[in-house]
C-alpha cells in the first residue's frame, strides 16, 4: 500500500467524541484551514513586541506540546508557534492521506506562505528535523535560521532500537501491533516510549507523566491514529531512499540558513555518531552535543537548548527585532559536558 492511497476515516459527525488537548499555561490553540489541511497551531504571547518569528516542527508520534517547554525558556526571544503536523496532535488528517516528508513539508511551507510570517527561525526535531531540512533547502526566504534537535536523516547503520519504529513502515505492521498491545495501559505505553526517547526518564516530573497519559488516552481514541503513525514512519523511510536532488543528505548540503545541530549522547532513535556528519555537511552550523541527553533534548534540557540557540543567533548577528548581520561561514563544534538545565513538564509521545 502507497503512503500516497486515501486511507479510510470515518465521517467526522461520525468520530468518536475525545477530550480536548491540553493547552499550557500561557499558550493559546488555534485552528487553520489551508489548501487539503488544517493544521492546529500552539502559541504563546511573546513577551514583547517586535520579536521575530520562530516555528516548531515536532517528530513521528509527537505533536506540538513537545516543544511547550522550550517557547516557555524563548518567549522574551521570539514570537513562537508550534505546529501539529497532519494526522498528528490535534489536527486532523490530510484529505489526501499523503504522509511523506514532501507532504508534511509542504504542509509547513503553505502555514508559512498563508501566515506571511517568514523568515522564521525554524525548529525541528526527528522526523520535524527531516521536514525542517527540506524546508529550509526549498524555500531559503522563508527560514532565517534552522534548528535541529536529532534529525532523522538517512543512516547507513541503524541503531538496534530504533528498529522497531521502522518497521511500522511495513504494511501490517502497524495493525499487528496494534493488536499485540490492545491490553497495554496507556501509562505502559507512556513508559516505554519515555525509556525509547528519553537519556533520564527520571526528569520527566509526576506533573508532565500524568499529562502525557492523557493525551496518549486520548489519541489511541482517535480512528487514524495509528495510520497516522504508519504511513508517516513510511514516508520517512521511503524520502531515504530518495536518490538525486531530492535526498535528503544532498538537501542538507543545499541549506543557506545558519544552522545550530543538538545531538544527544543517549540518543537511542538518531546515532549520535551523525553528529560530525550533519556538522560536515550544513555549510554554515554549530555543533551542540549533549552526552547525557536522549532523542528530545529540547524537553529534557529545554534551558540548555535555550541558551544554545541565543548564543549561536547572537554570533550570527541576529538582533532582537529580526535584522541579522553577516552570517559567517565556519562551521563550530561544541563539545558540551554533561549537560544542565531545566526538568522536563511533559514526555514525548513518539519519535
Amino acid at each position: 500500500m502507497s503512503s500516497t492511497e486515501v486511507p479510510f476515516v470515518p465521517p467526522a459527525n461520525v468520530l468518536p467524541k475525545v477530550s480536548p488537548v491540553r493547552v499550557g499555561e500561557g499558550e493559546r490553540l488555534r485552528s487553520v484551514g489551508l489548501q487539503g489541511i488544517t493544521l492546529t497551531v500552539r502559541s504563546r504571547p511573546p513577551a514583547r513586541e517586535g520579536l521575530p518569528p520562530a516555528l516548531y516542527v515536532h517528530g513521528l508520534g509527537g505533536s506540538s506540546q513537545n516543544w511547550s517547554a522550550l517557547m516557555e525558556q524563548l518567549e522574551g526571544d521570539v514570537d513562537g508557534e508550534a505546529l501539529d503536523l497532519p494526522g498528528f496532535g490535534d489536527s486532523p488528517p490530510p484529505d489526501d492521506g499523503n504522509y511523506s516528508v514532501t507532504a508534511h513539508a509542504r504542509a509547513v511551507i503553505r502555514f508559512l506562505d498563508a501566515s506571511g510570517r517568514g523568515p522564521v527561525h525554524l525548529f525541528g526535531n526527528s522526523l520535524g528535523g527531516a521536514v525542517s531540512t527540506r524546508v529550509a533547502a526549498v524555500r531559503p526566504d522563508l527560514v532565517r535560521t534552522l534548528t535541529l534537535v536529532s534529525p532523522a536523516l538517512p543512516e547507513i547503520r541503524v541503531q538496534r532500537t530504533a528498529v522497531p519504529t521502522g518497521l511500522l513502515a511495513l504494511p501490517g505492521v502497524a495493525g499487528l501491533f496494534t493488536r499485540y498491545s490492545r491490553n497495554w495501559t496507556a501509562e505502559q505505553r507512556v513508559r516505554g516510549v519515555t525509556a525509547l526517547c528519553y537519556g533520564d526518564p527520571g526528569r520527566v516530573t509526576p506533573e508532565g507523566f500524568q499529562h502525557a497519559v492523557e493525551e496518549m488516552e486520548r489519541r489511541l481514541q482517535l480512528p487514524y491514529f495509528w495510520d497516522a503513525m504508519a504511513r508517516s514512519a513510511r514516508g520517512l523511510v521511503n524520502a531515504y531512499t530518495l536518490g538525486g536532488q531530492h535526498a535528503l543528505w544532498r538537501q542538507a548540503e543545499r541549506v543557506l540558513a545558519p544552522t545550530l545541530l543538538v545531538y544527544g549522547g543517549k540518543d537511542q532513535l538518531v546515532g549520535f555518531r551523525m553528529a560530525q556528519k550533519a556538522a560536515r555537511t550544513f555549510r554554515d552550523s554549530r555543533l551542540l552535543t549533549l552526552p547525557e541527553a536522549g532523542h528530545v533534548a529540547m524537553m529534557e534540557y529545554p534551558e540548555t537548548v535555550a541558551g544554545a540557540f541565543r548564543d549561536f543567533v547572537s554570533d550570527k548577528g541576529e538582533s532582537a527585532s529580526g535584522g541579522s548581520g553577516p552570517v559567517r561561514g565556519s562551521v563550530d563544534r561544541s563539545e558540551a559536558g554533561t549537560a544542565s538545565g531545566g526538568g522536563a513538564d511533559a514526555t514525548a509521545v513518539g519519535s
